[in-house]
């Protein structure tokens, strides 16, 4: 089998430092790996998705936001009386917000008025300070004021600033693309990702691309610049992040609104599996891949399952 299996590195906090905390990268799960049987019926493929909603904070971007933490912590540049910033569109501001309260530091968020009232009231358990941007400018509109404050009051927070920083992507090749070697075996023949951040999609194609040059790696962005893909970005008309790579995809694929709705329904309906809304987009894209294939051809597809449905239960597509 080629390649070999990496270890994650562990990064270690002195507890002088941050006495009464728990350190956030111990707590990141090995996620299990879900065959989504009946999506795949009649095809001659297995697709896998990787439940992320077991990490903490309950979904993927715990990965990125905990070792965006930790490097912070190693480097000094988050130190006491320093507030976390960052823009997001609710999961990694969870994520923060969840590291924030354990940990005791602030954190302030910059995020699209129109995400889920569920995401809100987390974000508000947690006690995240929550400054809301233009609905209609998605994300983007979220990134251009959390770089305002952080060049405006730069002794005041530490901008993590998600979309460049390199922990992002450095914590799913360390990580998520060694775990999806571990469960498959080496078997995997293509991995199929939503872009957002970029970080799941660039780092894990990374290192998949290091353990076997032929796995095919495939990433997804929404079909139009309005969209309804939580979390998810349409590259050729938002600010790209600092960290996507885009060379590093074998095909790019778009994926429509009412395609990941409709799959989120199904996982729900035929395979018992409460996702949200990019992790339904995610499937969708490992169908497409199926049907590319050629006639006979076996492959082995893992898309990554971002987090549950609980945070979209509030959305209207569930009832139509």
């Amino acid at each position: 089998m080629p390649g070999t299996t990496a270890k994650a590195p562990q990064v270690s906090i002195s507890e002088q430092h941050w006495p009464l905390g728990q350190l956030a990268a111990d707590r990141i799960a090995d996620t299990p790996l879900l065959r989504l049987t009946r999506i795949a019926a009649n095809l001659p493929v297995e697709i896998l998705g990787k439940a992320e909603w077991f990490n903490p904070g309950g979904s993927v971007k715990y990965r990125a936001a905990a070792n965006i933490v930790a490097q912070a912590r190693a480097a000094g540049k988050l130190t006491s009386g320093k507030i976390l910033l960052d823009s997001t569109s609710g999961n990694t501001g969870i994520a923060y917000a969840m590291i924030g309260a354990a940990e005791r530091f602030p954190v302030t968020l910059c995020m699209p008025e129109n995400v889920s009232i569920e995401r809100k009231r987390i974000l508000h358990a947690y006690g995240a300070n929550i400054i809301y941007t233009d609905p209609s400018e998605g994300s983007d509109g979220s990134i251009r004021l959390a770089r305002e404050l952080a060049a405006k009051h730069p002794d005041l927070y530490f901008y993590a600033d998600q979309y460049s920083n390199n922990a992002n992507w450095q914590a799913h090749y360390h990580g998520t693309a060694n775990e999806i070697w571990q469960q498959t075996e080496g078997r995997i023949t293509h991995f199929v990702s939503m872009l957002g951040t970029s970080g799941t999609f660039v780092g894990t194609t990374r290192r998949l691309k290091e353990l076997n040059p032929r796995i095919r790696c495939i990433s997804l962005q929404p079909d139009s610049s309005f969209h309804g893909i939580e979390g998810a970005k349409h590259m050729a008309s938002a600010i790209i992040p600092r960290i996507y790579d885009p060379s590093l995809a074998d095909t790019d694929l778009a994926i429509s609104t009412e395609e990941a709705y409709a799959m989120a329904k199904r996982l729900a309906r035929e395979e018992g599996l409460l996702v949200g809304v990019s992790a339904a987009a995610a499937v969708a894209g490992c169908l497409h891949t199926a049907h590319t294939l050629r006639k006979g051809q076996r492959a082995v597809i893992v898309t990554i399952l971002c987090d549950s449905g609980d945070k979209y239960l509030s959305e209207r597509f569930w009832n139509e």
